[in-house]
């Protein structure tokens, strides 16, 4: 069955950097777009991310653009969330998303000094 298992986060303080990466099995992932979404306390899950399935035309919400990169590795079948300059404002659970609407079980990031 489909699997997306994301890793890679933790505590760090503002301006740090931490790389996600989100494992996928499955299913063919050379095939689907991948996104990276995040879920704040209290808020409701908003797309950050996402990555077309050759790798091309990389969409970023304005907030973490310039600062965040997604990539992707069709060999190993990973999808990875680059993040620099982390901010309180980007503490949240991260998900892994495939373009059929499959998640993992998120990893949480929390910036604080």
């Amino acid at each position: 069955q489909v699997q997306l298992v994301e890793s890679g986060g933790g505590l760090v303080q503002p301006g740090a950097s931490l790389r996600l990466s989100c494992a996928a099995s499955g299913f063919t992932f050379s095939r689907y777009s991948m996104s990276w979404y995040r879920q704040a306390p209290g808020k409701q899950r908003v797309l950050v991310a996402s990555i077309t399935s050759t790798g091309g035309s990389p969409y970023y919400i304005a907030s973490v653009k310039g600062r965040f990169t997604i990539s992707r590795d069709n060999a190993k079948n990973m999808v990875y969330l680059q993040m620099n300059s982390l901010k309180a404002e980007d503490t949240a659970v991260y998900y892994c998303k495939n373009e059929a609407g499959s998640w993992g079980q998120g990893t949480q990031v929390t910036v604080s000094s």
